[in-house]
C-alpha cells in the first residue's frame, strides 16, 4: 500500500490501474454538472494541495522502494492549477523519479483557457503527456443541459491545443447522455466534434446515475428517459457511421455498456458498425452483458 494520504473517495480512469495516484488537488473546481456524483461529499470540496505536502509525499514513496513508473495527478481536474505549480509538480516527480515513462491527469477543457501551448510543450517535456477529457457530447443544447458549463467551441479549441503540445488526449463521451429526446444530436455532433479533432483515444460509456437522476432530470424541460438497450445501440450506430476517424483508438468496453466494442478507427469502422447492427437486429445472437454484470 503507496504511504499516502488520500481524500476519499479517488477517481481515476480504468488504464490507470499500475500508476501512481497522486493527489495534487481535491474534488473538483467546476462540480455543477448534474450527471456526476463523484464528488458531491462534504469533504470532496475543491482544494490544492500544498507544493511541500506533494513533495513529502512523493519522498516517502521513494524511500519506501516502491517502483513508479507513471503518475496520474488527481483529483477531478488537476489541470485547472496555474502552469506555474504545474510545472513544479512535474519537475518533483520527475526529480524523484528520473525514469518516469509518463504523467497523466483528467482535464477539463476550461482548465486550459488560461495556459498556452508553449506552456503545454513544457508541461509535455516534463512527461505530462496524455490527459484524459471528459467531453461528454458534442451538442451544446445537452451540454447547456447538463450544466457542463463547456460548448462545442470551448471543448474543439482544448482538444486542438493539446495537439499542438503533443500531449495525447483520451476523449470521452457518454452514451444515452441525451436522454431519448436529443439521443440523435448528441450521437452527430459528438461525431462531429472528433472528427475535427481526432483524439488519439476516444471511449463511450453509459451515463449512469447511481444517486438517482432527479437532480439530472429535471434540467431537461419535457423530462429524461434514458435510452433503452436498442436506443442506446441506436445511437451508437449513428456515432459510428458518422465518425471519420484516421487512427484512433477506440473502446467501449466499460462494465456500464452492454456491448463491448473495441478497434481502431478507422480501419475497424466496417467491423465494429456491423457488430453494432447485429446487436440492433438480432440481439440474441450477440454475446452482451446481463444487467447484473453491469457497473460503474
Amino acid at each position: 500500500m503507496y504511504p499516502l494520504k488520500y481524500i476519499e473517495p479517488v477517481f481515476r480512469p480504468p488504464s490507470e490501474w499500475k500508476s501512481l495516484i497522486l493527489q495534487v488537488t481535491n474534488g473538483c473546481s467546476w462540480n455543477q454538472c448534474t450527471f456526476c456524483d463523484m464528488y458531491t461529499q462534504d469533504n470532496k470540496k475543491y482544494k490544492p494541495k500544498k507544493l511541500e505536502d506533494i513533495e513529502q509525499e512523493l519522498i516517502a514513496i521513494k524511500r519506501s522502494g516502491m517502483p513508479v513508473h507513471r503518475v496520474f495527478l488527481a483529483d477531478g481536474d488537476a489541470l485547472t492549477l496555474p502552469f506555474r505549480r504545474l510545472q513544479e509538480i512535474c519537475e518533483l516527480i520527475n526529480k524523484y523519479f528520473p525514469d518516469i515513462q509518463r504523467i497523466s491527469s483528467y482535464c477539463l477543457p476550461r482548465n486550459l483557457t488560461n495556459k498556452t501551448v508553449e506552456q503545454l510543450q513544457s508541461l509535455q517535456q516534463l512527461k505530462l503527456s496524455l490527459v484524459y477529457v471528459g467531453c461528454e457530447s458534442g451538442d451544446d443544447h445537452v451540454l447547456q443541459l447538463i450544466k457542463k458549463g463547456e460548448s462545442y467551441e470551448s471543448s474543439k479549441i482544448a482538444l486542438d491545443k493539446l495537439q499542438q503540445a503533443g500531449i495525447k488526449r483520451s476523449v470521452m463521451i457518454l452514451n444515452g447522455l441525451g436522454g431519448n429526446e436529443f439521443s440523435q444530436q448528441h450521437a452527430i455532433n459528438s461525431a462531429k466534434l472528433m472528427n475535427e479533432t481526432q483524439p488519439e483515444y476516444l471511449s463511450t460509456l453509459v451515463v449512469s446515475f447511481p444517486l438517482g437522476q432527479e437532480r439530472f432530470a429535471k434540467e431537461f424541460p419535457n423530462g429524461f428517459e434514458l435510452p433503452n438497450q436498442l436506443g442506446l445501440f441506436k445511437e451508437m450506430e449513428t456515432l459510428l457511421t458518422r465518425l471519420e476517424l484516421d487512427k484512433t483508438i477506440f473502446r467501449s468496453d466499460h462494465a456500464s455498456n452492454y456491448l463491448v466494442l473495441k478497434g481502431i478507427l478507422g480501419k475497424d469502422k466496417a467491423s465494429l458498425l456491423a457488430k453494432v447492427q447485429a446487436a440492433i437486429n438480432t440481439p440474441q445472437m450477440i454475446p452482451l452483458r446481463q444487467e447484473w454484470q453491469r457497473g460503474l
